[in-house]
């Protein structure tokens, strides 16, 4: 079907809509509360008008193991920040991930196509009990922090799990961090624990992480333990690591019992995440572990369609908020498939061979690996059979529409495919897809249930339909943060979210609605261009850029100009193509023809390559400050920093 002629690109049979959870709890909720709950604005009117219906509903859908819960489902409901959900509860997260003891499978795990390995939830449960006696014996307790330097492996569930049994919070980032990277984060909330594996893949290359392991250690004066997982050696040398020890002796003297989960309060800290830090120091973002698991809930088992027995998939590393999330895929009774290495290697089919061979059912990705997979002329549809995948989801950055066709065409056509969005201050997403109803082309399908999202501009009101502004949340949900780290007082969690419109949570998202109840975002409200006044998101000149066979990649920022600013447009090009006058005149004229005449660039450059973070988003806001001749406070944020010093003193900028 053609979305330009006003059909979507998918449309659910009335049978898979009726037997997806997101239709099922509706028609429980609507029994339970004599509510009308029979289309997706139904359902979502009422989650966000009757807060305490909808949440209480989700803790017994989820049916959450609890000491107790309560007779409060929420407390000072009008305050923002300072509402407070279930506040009488005493559960653990952990034991609500580990409710299976059984022989089917828990995780699995390939390393590229250097290691694979399976547990089942039996294992699972006997590894967390062996490691959460190991770290008790360490002293480990409720309030203590636990840090995983780790891939993307069943050691990071395990280490995640243990560390929540005992009540402490957990806290992890990429093996590919430099040292530098590490003590930024872990430097601030002093680990007594570091979790890290000898070395990853990537690419079909080792690399070891040892060698930096001495150098994190003298950084971090709380450590008192370092728990090395072998990965890319079998018997790696702890020699210069006095503290540490191989996860398999550290271990090895507790027999698997009966976890003592420790049941606390539903606000009690679980994780410490962290903003991507490239213009200074990461801001510690403090979560807790009841918000994590309803948040979870409703984007898993309603927005995506999460059942028991299904098989799970994200790809992602361990420094990025998707796998947090997709831990919390062991509370529906799935199946985690973990990935660590390259998608490309050894060819652009990797994922798409996992999800044929171990019958994946949800396929979540970034729009960056769709857009990779188009410039390639990969189609998966043509050499795989991926008939049980019934949604594929993408973020990290705004899908065009263009992917979208993209997985119609060469992918599958009879899935749901959901463009998501949130992000780490929120450990989870505003705007999700709609399992149970249409996928229009270069939409968002949905506000999450539960989240009051509205578009407001600068003045604190809603904007019309299809006008932009800023993405905002107008009441209380579960996952706003406990705080940051070390601000006592809140000053600076107010700051980054409350004090543009007071009482309303204002993401830093620039977006608009859409005539079918969806969203578009055009990309970060602080990196919007502004020439003349005009406010244009950046993801409005991504998409025709990159739609032109000769351009790889681009990034866009808007440079102070003469008391203004202008844009200026970088490329990274194919080999062997050069930016020339004829190429420049076909990109104004694709910017053009698909935007406006407004957004076209003052200034196109060519560049060898975009500087993005750790888990691929590419970085405006440093650029321009290495534009502007302004410090980037920490290149060690970045996947490739060697990338900004194609940007630092282009001649063709001073004209």
């Amino acid at each position: 079907m053609d979305s330009a002629q006003g059909e979507p690109l998918w449309q659910p049979s009335p049978g898979w809509a009726k037997a997806t959870n997101l239709m099922r709890f509706a028609a429980q909720a609507a029994q339970r509360w004599n509510r009308r709950l029979d289309t997706m604005a139904e359902i979502h009117a009422w989650s966000v008008e009757q807060l305490e219906e909808f949440w209480l509903s989700v803790w017994e859908w989820g049916g959450v193991i609890a000491e107790i819960r309560g007779e409060t489902v929420l407390r000072d409901g009008a305050k923002m920040p300072g509402a407070q959900f279930f506040p009488d509860a005493r559960f653990n997260f952990a034991e609500n991930l580990l409710r299976r003891r059984d022989a089917g499978e828990a995780l699995v795990f390939r390393g590229e196509d250097k290691v694979q390995r399976r547990l089942s939830h039996a294992e699972l449960y006997d590894r967390v009990s062996r490691l959460a006696q190991a770290l008790k014996s360490d002293g480990v307790g409720p309030g203590d922090r636990v840090a995983g330097y780790i891939p993307n492996m069943p050691e990071a569930i395990v280490g995640m799990l243990a560390t929540s049994s005992l009540g402490a919070m957990w806290s992890s980032c990429s093996p590919d961090f430099g040292v530098k990277g590490v003590l930024d984060r872990f430097g601030q909330i002093a680990p007594k624990v570091l979790i890290l594996a000898d070395g990853y893949y990537y690419g079909g290359k080792s690399f070891n992480c040892l060698e930096k392991a001495r150098e994190i250690a003298a950084g971090l004066p709380s450590l008192r333990r370092m728990v090395v997982v072998p990965y890319t050696r079998t018997d790696p040398s702890l020699e210069a690591l006095p503290l540490a020890r191989s996860f398999d002796a550290y271990t090895a003297p507790f027999a698997a019992t009966d976890i003592q989960f420790a049941r606390l309060e539903f606000g009690h800290p679980l994780y410490v995440m962290y903003s991507s830090g490239t213009t200074g120091v990461p801001k510690c973002i403090v979560h807790g572990a009841g918000g994590t698991l309803l948040k979870h809930i409703v984007e898993q088992q309603f927005h995506c369609d999460v059942r028991p027995g299904d098989r799970l998939f994200y790809f992602t590393t361990c420094g990025w908020m998707m796998w947090n999330w997709l831990a919390s895929g062991l509370a529906a009774g799935a199946t985690l498939l973990l990935y660590d290495g390259s998608p490309f290697h050894p060819d652009g089919n990797m994922l798409f061979d996992f999800a044929e061979q171990e019958r994946m059912t949800q396929l979540g990705t970034s729009a960056k690996y769709i857009d990779q997979l188009m410039k390639t002329g990969i189609e998966p549809r043509r050499n795989h059979r991926l008939d049980s995948v019934r949604l594929l989801t993408s973020t990290g950055s705004p899908l065009a529409p263009e992917g979208f066709d993209f997985i119609y065409r060469s992918v599958k056509r009879e899935l749901c495919m959901a463009s998501i969005s949130g992000g780490t201050d929120i450990m989870g997403c505003f705007v999700m897809g709609n399992p149970a109803g249409p996928v229009w082309r270069g939409e968002i399908a949905t506000a999450v249930l539960g989240m009051a999202v509205e578009i407001y501009g600068d003045d604190g009101k809603p904007v019309p339909e299809g006008e932009k502004g800023e993405l905002v949340c107008t009441r209380p949900f579960p996952t706003m943060p406990l705080g940051f780290w070390n601000d006592p007082d809140g000053t600076k969690y107010h700051a980054a979210y409350f004090d543009r419109f007071p009482g309303i949570w204002c993401h830093g998202d620039y977006a608009a609605r859409t005539p079918h109840g969806g969203f578009v975002i055009h990309g970060r409200s602080d990196a919007v261009l502004n020439p003349g006044g005009v406010r244009i998101g950046t993801a409005e000149i991504y998409r025709p850029v990159e739609q032109m066979p000769e351009v790889l990649e681009s990034l866009v920022i808007a440079q102070e100009w003469q008391h203004d600013v202008r844009i200026v447009l970088f490329v990274k090009l194919r080999d062997g193509i050069a930016l020339d006058d004829p190429l420049i005149r076909r990109i104004n004229g694709q910017i053009r023809a698909n935007a406006s005449p407004r957004h076209v660039p003052a200034r196109i450059v060519q560049v060898g390559d975009i500087p993005r973070t750790k888990s691929g988003k590419i970085v405006e806001l440093a650029v321009r400050e290495v534009v502007h001749g302004r410090p980037v406070k920490n290149r060690e944020a970045l996947a490739n920093p060697e990338a900004l010093d194609f940007f630092r003193d282009r001649v063709e900028l001073r004209s």
